[in-house]
């Protein structure tokens, strides 16, 4: 049970310094203000004084190493800090301020124009006498910086206009700043007129978004805390205000239609940017119809200005973001005295004061994501893919009704030769970044297919740090719209087109690898469908590899299977897909493991360089070295072996272990399938050439045979028609020889080999083949019935 009360007390207590830390901010700062200045001597401060400007602060660690504030060069002063005072000949601050009635004190701080009003507006009496009060006294400064107009009026009605706005920069109680809680609603001693209490996270409090600029000085009757300005009375709502002011009637429009005005009526802290009607007028009109059109994207454009918590100007020395009501984020600045929103200088008019918030008057619109067309989402990065959208006519495929995804390659993507292409291919090009429907980043998995609108299937590869649309990764910076996502890519998508085994046989610098794939019988692993990465090696890492050399490699299968398998990864790696800086391992079909890193950009294969990178194929990818790899733990046990070995391998010692062998890999590593055919062609039969290197599936069909009989269902007779179709698959693939094609009819056989013998030549018939998984190679007879 003590255990308990113990545990219980401990929480309260914790919660406790909790809550006094989370609210006395300003305090901590001053502390820290104190800890810079101690070599100044006892009870000094180090403050920032805006260069240009009398304006002073405590600061935050952020703007103290930046030695700047809102963006602008600041310089340091040392000061007393609140409650002491200097001593003639004396280091530092190591006398204690006199304690005086809140009267005297006002003289004390320096605030001697409100002292001055004070006595003339008859307050005198009440400050100086019995009672307990905060009065927050706004500097002289903030008296000159008064609208001359109010300012006379206060001073020609002393007796009532000045007393009473003297009342209303008055609490009837003491409260330190530790007391002034953030979003506080106090009451004045001026006819129940509210102040708003704010405290900041870097140590601002303010009232009624006047900032203290010297706090916490004690008072016999008090406490005084110096403002920066002269409060004004606070009275309507945000709502209030926007249908009253004539500059916000086309902000108004929407917030009304959307629904969001009821929302700036209700109690809140809210934060209001809000546009003017020049601000809209500024927008393209095809924009702002298209908007105010949509009930969705308005009240998304209506939202996006309203943050959901109370952001006085005085209490920004810094940037910071803030989700908006609309679910995006804004970042609020400063530059000097203007405020920013975005970067940018757009606020007319600041801290206009509300029951429920505060008002900064804009000059541009802001308008969200989710309000933007998905070609509108590109940003400075991608102007070259969205300019050439708009320049090529594909900005009408994408309807504002329609459902879109943009891939967006970065500006650097596109080279010089790209951009002299012809327009025909550079739209082809275009049109395969463009996908049918809208996905998100969180919707993406590895092994989708996303179709253009070109008509071409991208494949998605999703990795540990990255995801990668065929050759492309994506970086950060996708954005959702209206209708559609953009996702940004370092490179343009090249969609693979050929095989691995047909981008080996077309390109030379691979013919010595390809014709040792021919020679272990590898061909069919890199024609058929499949997800492979395959290092492949140039002719240069060869040299010195004589005819000789060569046949004895074929001659031991195993041997050669081993080290070609080596090469070989189940699934598609992409280069830009590796996490940067670190080693990843990948498992090869011969069972040893390759190390892979990226540096500087560049793939390293067992610490070799890669001379390029992502060659896309239909069934994998290709990435190319200069050296031949070879897996560092397998031993050779031949010395011819070894010393071919030895000649094309010098970046690792190749272990020698007499007579041992290289073990049997089956090739049952690999299942191709055939997808089979459902549908009935009745009438003449097809023909159609499959060429040599094209792995396509033909089907070429005879007359229909229809068949009728009776069948009894449910104890009933009923006569049954069948159709009976006889078709000849035939497979093709790189050397795949013509064998015997049956079409249902001799005359049929006989047209086939007359278009066979003109259009390619035939070669000697070769039996079936099966591998060892037991399906057909050559071909497969299917009857459908």
């Amino acid at each position: 049970m003590k255990i308990f009360f113990l545990f219980t007390f401990l929480t309260f207590l914790l919660s406790a310094f909790e809550q006094v830390a989370a609210y006395a901010h300003y305090d901590k700062i001053l502390t820290h203000s104190r800890i810079r200045a101690r070599d100044q001597g006892p009870n000094v401060c180090a403050l920032q004084q805006v260069m240009g400007t009398k304006k002073k602060y405590f600061s935050t660690c952020r703007n103290w190493y930046q030695q700047a504030i809102c963006g602008k060069k600041a310089t340091v002063l040392y000061e007393c800090c609140p409650g002491y005072m200097k001593m003639e000949g004396m280091r530092g601050c190591p006398a204690v301020a006199p304690i005086d009635h809140v009267y005297g004190t006002l003289g004390i701080v320096g605030a001697t124009s409100t002292q001055q009003y004070s006595d003339i507006s008859k307050l005198r009496e009440e400050i100086e006498g019995r009672g307990s009060f905060t009065f927050f006294a706004p500097s002289n400064e903030a008296w000159d910086q008064l609208d001359s107009e109010i300012h006379r009026n206060l001073v020609d009605n002393v007796n009532i206009e000045l007393y009473n706005a003297l009342h209303h920069h008055m609490l009837n109680k003491r409260m330190l700043t530790k007391d002034l809680k953030n979003g506080m609603t106090l009451v004045s001693m001026y006819n129940g007129q509210k102040l708003l209490i704010n405290h900041y996270p870097n140590g601002v409090v303010t009232v009624n978004c006047a900032r203290i600029i010297y706090g916490n000085q004690i008072a016999t009757n008090g406490v005084v805390h110096v403002v920066d300005r002269v409060l004004t009375a606070v009275g309507n709502t945000i709502q209030d205000f926007i249908e009253a002011e004539d500059d916000l009637s086309s902000f108004r429009a929407p917030a009304i239609t959307s629904g969001v005005m009821d929302i700036l009526g209700r109690p809140g802290h809210y934060t209001l940017f809000a546009p003017t009607n020049e601000a809209f007028e500024r927008l393209p009109r095809g924009v702002l119809e298209r908007i105010m059109g949509d009930k969705v994207a308005s009240e998304a454009l209506v939202k996006f200005h309203i943050l959901n918590t109370l952001q006085c100007s005085e209490a920004i020395t810094g940037g910071a973001v803030y989700e908006t009501l609309e679910g995006n984020t804004v970042e609020v600045g400063c530059d000097g005295e203007s405020l920013t929103v975005n970067g940018v200088k757009m606020v007319k008019r600041k801290d206009i004061v509300t029951s429920n918030g505060i008002i900064h008057l804009i000059d541009q619109v802001l308008i969200p994501d989710s309000a933007k067309q998905v070609i509108e989402l590109g940003g400075a990065q991608q102007t070259t893919f969205t300019d050439l959208v708009a320049q090529l006519g594909l900005t009408s495929s994408l309807r504002p009704e329609g459902q879109y995804t943009l891939l967006a390659p970065l500006n650097g993507a596109f080279s010089d030769d790209t951009l002299r292409l012809d327009q025909r291919l550079l739209k082809t090009i275009l049109q395969n970044h463009i996908i049918k429907v809208k996905v998100g980043l969180n919707e993406l998995y590895n092994g989708q297919e996303l179709e253009t609108i070109g008509g071409k299937l991208l494949r998605v590869f999703v990795y540990r740090t990255a995801v990668c649309i065929e050759n492309s990764c994506m970086v950060r910076g996708s954005k959702e719209g209206r209708n559609g996502f953009i996702h940004i890519l370092r490179q343009i998508i090249n969609p693979a087109e050929k095989t691995l085994h047909e981008m080996l046989r077309n390109d030379k610098r691979f013919s010595i690898f390809l014709s040792l794939v021919k020679a272990a019988d590898l061909d069919d692993v890199l024609s058929w469908p499949g997800q492979w990465t395959l290092f492949v090696p140039t002719n240069d890492a060869f040299k010195g590899l004589t005819d000789d050399d060569k046949d004895i490699l074929i001659r031991d299968k195993n041997a050669l299977r081993n080290i070609l398998l080596y090469h070989l990864t189940q699934g598609v790696f992409i280069g830009s897909g590796f996490e940067p800086g670190v080693t990843n391992i990948l498992k090869t079909i011969q069972g040893g493991k390759l190390y892979l890193k990226t540096v500087n950009d560049t793939l390293l294969v067992n610490e070799l360089k890669s001379r390029e990178s992502d060659l896309m194929a239909t069934n994998g990818v290709i990435h190319v070295i200069d050296k031949l790899l070879y897996p560092a733990e397998l031993p050779v046990g031949n010395d011819q072996l070894l010393t071919i070995l030895k000649k094309l391998i010098k970046y690792i010692q190749i272990k020698f272990v007499r007579d041992s062998t290289f073990k049997e890999i089956p090739l049952t590593f690999y299942n191709p399938s055939i997808t089979q055919l459902t549908k009935f062609i009745e009438g003449e039969p097809e023909f159609k050439i499959v060429r040599e290197g094209e792995t396509i599936t033909k089907v070429i069909h005879g007359e229909p045979i229809i068949k009728t009989y009776t069948k009894i269902i449910d104890g009933r007779p009923v006569e049954v028609t069948e159709k009976k179709v006889t078709e000849e698959r035939i497979i093709q693939g790189p050397e795949i020889k013509y064998t015997r094609i049956t079409a249902g009819d001799p005359d049929n056989e006989e047209k086939l080999k007359k278009i066979f013998e003109e259009e390619a030549p035939v070669r000697r018939a070769q039996p079936t083949r099966r591998t060892q998984g037991g399906a057909a190679r050559r071909r497969t007879r299917l009857d459908h019935s």
